[in-house]
């Protein structure tokens, strides 16, 4: 299951923040911030699945935009990941010009 969608730029900043289990706001910021910081310091050598506390995360990056993915354990990473490929897809066909590599 999905527990929270987020769209970061480069510089850490949350563009788009989705959750699908009520967190309190507070604690949203904490859980962002962290999040934000685990997957912007890795290298593009690494693996793009995390596990974070009780739940894995799933993320790429799109130029200067990074698209992570909470879900629990028992989902599939890499449905998840094609998942995320799908959606920028999607956003790059409406709008044109999302993905720029």
């Amino acid at each position: 299951m999905i527990k929270f969608f987020l769209m970061v730029n480069k510089q850490g900043q949350t563009r788009l923040s989705r959750y699908y289990e009520h967190v309190e706001i507070n604690k949203r910021t904490m859980l962002e911030a962290e999040v934000i910081k685990n997957c912007l310091s890795r290298s593009k050598d690494q693996c793009s699945f995390i596990e974070y506390k009780d739940f894995k995360l799933v993320y790429r990056q799109y130029a200067a935009l990074f698209i992570v993915v909470g879900i629990n354990e028992t989902e599939n990473e890499m449905a998840v990941y094609e998942l995320i490929h799908n959606f920028v897809e999607v956003l790059d066909k409406y709008f044109s010009r999302v993905v720029r590599h």
